[in-house]
């Protein structure tokens, strides 16, 4: 009323129906949806009225709305977490296990150690196995070497227009007479033996993840590769793509 401001404005500019703003005023809260909508509207008028809606919201929850249930098991929560705190702290059950296992570990331990002790000189003296010759009695371990590869697998990364054409050790086209470009996958092949064809060397090509040299060259390039490497063979060598 002081600001001159009429109630349809009101209205208009908090979308908060006339009957709700007068209920506001009156304080009818029985005539309002509910505490959440209260809130929620005073918040908003106070806000256009420009007052504390914090402080209106504050007193309405502090005068006429019940703790919720969450601040009632907050509350319960504290005070139970305060009797916890003054009870005298109590060991627990497991506490008399844990010191019986520690025992037995330090007599184990103790015994280990006493043992290694007394095995200590006889391997001090250097005297190798009766049953052993001596030059044996210190001999390197052996590794075996990793089985050589079945199979092997190709990798071609175009850098350049390349024309590709693989075949494998039984004649079938892999790969029939293709243009790759930069950027374009290559399919990934795998064979006990391959039968590679290459336009030029404007590719990278990779046997079993080794990087493999391709040489330039006037005509095509014609390979052979197998998990013992990879060798030049002649053009019209079978079988061959068209």
């Amino acid at each position: 009323m002081r600001a001159h401001i009429d109630i349809t404005e009101v209205e208009t500019s908090t979308k908060i129906r006339a009957k709700y703003l007068r209920a506001l005023e009156n304080e009818e809260w029985d005539l309002l949806p509910g505490p959440v909508y209260i809130k929620s509207f005073l918040r908003t008028y106070g806000d256009y009225l420009g007052l504390d809606s914090r402080m209106l919201t504050d007193e309405f929850k502090h005068r006429y709305e019940r703790p919720s249930d969450h601040d009632l098991h907050s509350i319960s929560s504290l005070t139970r977490e305060r009797e916890r705190r003054t009870r005298p702290a109590r060991a627990p059950t497991w506490l008399p296990i844990v010191i019986v296992v520690a025992i037995v570990v330090g007599i184990l331990f103790a015994v280990g150690l006493l043992a290694g002790h007394k095995s200590a000189p006889a391997a001090a003296s250097g005297k190798s196995h009766p049953h052993r010759p001596a030059h044996q009695a210190h001999a390197p371990p052996h590794h075996t070497a990793p089985p050589k590869p079945k199979t092997v697998t190709l990798r071609l990364v175009p850098t350049g227009l390349v024309y590709v054409c693989l075949v494998n050790g039984g004649g079938r086209k892999l790969i029939d007479a293709q243009n790759f470009n930069v950027g374009q996958s290559v399919p990934v092949e795998s064979a006990r033996h391959l039968l590679l064809t290459l336009g030029n060397n404007a590719v990278q090509v990779k046997v079993n993840g080794r990087a493999v040299s391709v040489a330039p060259s006037a005509s095509a390039i014609r390979l052979f590769i197998t998990p013992a490497g990879v060798s030049h063979i002649p053009l019209a060598r079978a079988p061959t793509c068209p």
